[in-house]
């Protein structure tokens, strides 16, 4: 390569670009805090802020090393529907629960769960249920839109003109998608949005250089390749797909606990329990598992930073415990119909202890419902940084080895690959997380679980 890559890593929190040498090195890095525009006309991505931030950084990390290739990333749920000018409607925010009106007409048009392996998602966690409440309350906008694009090719559509599809974005429990079958689903058609729909393309494809004018205003060479982009989960995957033999489990956290598991067979998955398919790069399906961990974990520790094996224990001799969900409306998960409540007393210090514990042990249940029973357990992202949730995790499993990832910038990194992609690349650096008891854990775990069920039978 003649120079480095440009990861735009668009996630629900934050906004980061990080530019990465060809052996893989962070070069260069800088985030913003990402927004959410309450309205009108809905909650919606703030694109034109992300878009100055991102051209500056560009800009910036083009002086700091020659950019040669740029790759979005970003979360999924989100879809932009333009013309030839932009966006004819805003990129709603996938939390937005006013979509769920629209599940009385929608219902009928969804795809079995056995075609698409996506659930009935809360809000607008469905793409193809965004674009029904769409359709029928923006109906002139919509029919004027050309093209839909994930949101990984929408910043690829900015940077290059090119409009594409591509299957892990399309893939991610939007409705939208068959992984068994490598197909768009009967919605495309029942929700009359086939000519919506772009070529598929590879994450890895470069669709085209970058546009002269945003060379031009940035600095960058005109011919600096645009590639088609990828989920972000998927891109946390990448580093692993090459490197590990399968089955193994990958938890890739931040805003959410998303449990990827490639080599696992889907049959058994439930919907109820917000288990689905996604898909990876090649278009393989994935059995995947979810819960929004991070988020649930902020608001039950406050501010109290990691906590350490005393705090662990004192939580665990008290009984005191968290039952889901403390992630708000349209948090997801299995237990999204529920209000998180804390049994039991603790002391403020031990806030971090509990909610450790919780994010464990419903990182446990989830790797039981998904059938992740065997194989590698591999902790990636801000839950790597708190070394008592691998501790618990490998406490919980023991018969399953666990790692812990030591890259901060997994999912940027893991984007990058897609520069060479499927060239072979250094194996991500980990370190193995010992298996040891926790005093009176197995005990807490029955506890919890007795509890959950009692709640579930009120």
């Amino acid at each position: 390569m003649r120079g480095v890559t440009a990861v735009l890593d668009i996630g629900k929190t934050n906004v980061k670009v990080a530019t990465f040498g060809s052996d893989g090195a962070l070069v260069w890095e800088r985030a913003m805090p990402n927004r959410v525009v309450p309205g009108p006309p809905y909650p919606h991505a703030d694109v034109e802020q992300i878009w100055a931030f991102l051209l500056g950084a560009l800009a910036d990390a083009n002086r700091a090393g020659p950019i040669a290739t740029i790759v979005p990333t970003t979360h999924g749920c989100a879809a932009a529907l333009i013309d030839d000018d932009g966006l004819v409607l805003p990129v709603m925010d996938y939390e937005f629960a006013d979509v769920e009106e629209i599940e009385p007409l929608y219902a009928p048009l969804r795809p079995p769960f056995s075609e698409t392996f996506s659930p009935a998602l809360p809000a607008g966690q469905n793409i193809a249920r965004q674009l029904a409440w769409q359709q029928r309350h923006f109906a002139e906008p919509f029919a004027r839109a050309k093209y839909l694009l994930a949101y990984p090719q929408y910043w690829a559509w900015r940077l290059s003109g090119v409009a594409a599809a591509e299957v892990t974005s399309i893939g991610a429990h939007s409705d939208l998608w068959e992984p068994l079958h490598s197909r768009f689903s009967s919605a495309v058609s029942a929700l009359d949005v086939s000519r919506l729909m772009p070529p598929l393309q590879p994450a890895y494809r470069r669709l085209a250089p970058i546009k002269p004018d945003l060379a031009a205003a940035t600095g960058l060479a005109d011919d600096i390749d645009v590639l088609c982009g990828v989920h972000d989960s998927n891109a946390s995957l990448l580093p692993h797909l090459g490197s590990r033999r399968q089955p193994f489990t990958l938890l890739s956290t931040g805003t959410w606990v998303i449990l990827m598991a490639p080599g696992l067979s889907p049959d058994g998955l439930d919907p109820v329990d917000d288990t689905l398919v996604n898909v990876d790069v090649e278009g393989r399906p994935v059995p995947t598992g979810r819960f929004m961990g991070g988020r649930e974990y902020a608001a039950l520790a406050g501010a109290h930073a990691n906590p350490d094996q005393a705090s662990l224990a004192r939580v665990i001799a008290s009984g005191a415990m968290a039952l889901p969900s403390f992630a708000g409306q349209g948090g997801g998960g299995p237990f999204a119909s529920y209000r998180g409540e804390i049994l039991g007393e603790i002391a403020p210090a031990d806030r971090a202890a509990l909610a450790t514990l919780y994010v464990a042990l419903m990182s446990d249940l989830m790797l039981t419902r998904l059938g992740a029973a065997g194989g590698d357990l591999i902790v990636e992202g801000s839950f790597a940084a708190n070394p008592c949730y691998a501790m618990l995790l490998a406490a919980l499993r023991p018969t399953q080895p666990v790692f812990a990832s030591t890259d901060a910038a997994g999912t940027a990194r893991g984007a990058a690959l897609l520069a060479t992609w499927p060239a072979p690349r250094q194996a991500p650096r980990l370190t193995a997380v010992q298996s040891r008891a926790v005093e009176g854990l197995h005990a807490y775990r029955q506890a919890w679980a007795e509890a959950l069920s009692d709640r579930e039978q009120r």
